[in-house]
């Protein structure tokens, strides 16, 4: 079993910044695939991005590429999110994610295992 635990989600202006947190507990999260999805309102979940147990992997969904970054430090089971030059468009609760490589999904992981959510809101 995973556990997995969202911090550092807030208001901030388009144009800002802010770093998610995504704490792990469970002896699989170094050779998991992690990720984050997001989910607005009255939308479908969508990907976001995802980083390979190595960290030397990540994929990114179009419309974030070039304005957030994965990464990962697997000594502290924890996966982060950075977000820069955020627009409205990016306000979603978002949800970190972990499983097991599978090329069949998007970040080709199968998110067995989700955290809770943490609400991000980018003011025009």
């Amino acid at each position: 079993q995973v556990q997995l635990v969202e911090s550092g989600g807030g208001l901030v202006q388009a144009g800002g910044s802010l770093r998610l947190s995504c704490a792990a507990s469970g002896r699989t999260f170094s050779t998991y695939t992690m990720g984050w999805f997001r989910q607005a309102p009255g939308k479908e979940r969508e990907f976001v991005a995802a980083i390979r147990w190595s960290g030397g992997i990540t994929y990114y969904a179009d419309s974030v590429k070039g304005r957030f970054t994965i990464a990962r430090d697997n000594a502290k089971n924890t996966v982060y999110l950075q977000m820069n030059s955020l627009k409205p468009e990016d306000t979603a609760i978002y949800y970190c994610a972990t499983g097991a490589f599978d090329r069949r999904f998007l970040g080709y992981f199968d998110p067995a295992y989700w955290g809770q959510g943490t609400q991000v809101t980018v003011s025009s």
